[in-house]
C-alpha cells in the first residue's frame, strides 16, 4: 500500500482507503478461488495494483470515457483504474464466470458505481469504447484484429506487456499501418525489480 502513496500522491483519503481494502478483498476471495497465485498475492500492491495503475502516467484516460477492460481476470487492471477514474465508466469483460464473480463482489464491496463487470467475449459485444485496457492477454496483432471495430474515432488502447516486444510490434505496425504504437518501459517510472522487463504499449489510430 505503500507503494501506491509514494507513486501517486494525488489520490485523495477515499481513494487511499478503497486501495487499502483491496488487498483484504483479494486474501478473502483468493482463500475461496485462485485468483491470484500465491507469490503473486505477497506482492500484490506492486504485481497488481502499481501495474494496473501504470496507464495513469500517460494522461489519456479523462472524465466521461468509456473504457473497456478486456480478459480482466480478477479485475486487473480495471478495478485499480476505476478507483483512480471515479468519473470514468469502466466495462471489465472475461470469458471465465467465477472471476466475473469476483470483479462483481469487489466492485460492490468498493461501491464503484462506474464499474460493469460482463461475462463476455469481446466479439459478443455492441457498444464501442474510448479507450481499450487488458494486460498480457494475447499478441498485439490479434489484440487488433479483435477489437479494431469495438473502438470510437479516435480510440486508443494501453495495453500492459511484458517481455521483448520489438517483433511483435513490428508486426502489428505492419498489419495496421495507420496506427501509432509507442512502447513505454515500466522502469521508466517505477523503480521495483518486477518492472525491469514490463512496459505499456500505447496505440492510437491516426
Amino acid at each position: 500500500m505503500e507503494l501506491i502513496k509514494h507513486y501517486f500522491r494525488e489520490f485523495n483519503s477515499d481513494q487511499l482507503a478503497k486501495y487499502r481494502e483491496l488487498g483484504a478483498l483479494y486474501e478473502e476471495w483468493n482463500a475461496k478461488i485462485n485468483v491470484i497465485s500465491r507469490k503473486d498475492m505477497a506482492a500484490f500492491y506492486e504485481r497488481h495494483v502499481l501495474h494496473s495503475l501504470a496507464p495513469l502516467k500517460l494522461n489519456v484516460i479523462s472524465e466521461n470515457k468509456r473504457v473497456l477492460d478486456m480478459g480482466t481476470g480478477g479485475g486487473f487492471p480495471g478495478i485499480p483504474l476505476a478507483i483512480a477514474f471515479p468519473r470514468v465508466n469502466f466495462n471489465l469483460i472475461d470469458s471465465i464466470a467465477k472471476k466475473i464473480k469476483v470483479v462483481q463482489s469487489v466492485s460492490e464491496a468498493l461501491d464503484l458505481s462506474n464499474v460493469k463487470a460482463q461475462q463476455a467475449r469481446v466479439e459478443e459485444l455492441d457498444d464501442h469504447y474510448d479507450i481499450i485496457v487488458c494486460r498480457a492477454v494475447a499478441q498485439t496483432v490479434q489484440l487488433l484484429d479483435w477489437t479494431a471495430n469495438k473502438l470510437k474515432k479516435n480510440g486508443q488502447y494501453l495495453l500492459l506487456k511484458g517481455g521483448n516486444l520489438s517483433n511483435e510490434l513490428d508486426e502489428a505496425r505492419a498489419a495496421y499501418p495507420n496506427c501509432r504504437i509507442i512502447s513505454y518501459p515500466l522502469n521508466k517510472w517505477f523503480k521495483e525489480e518486477f518492472f525491469a522487463t514490463k512496459q505499456l504499449v500505447h496505440i492510437q489510430f491516426q
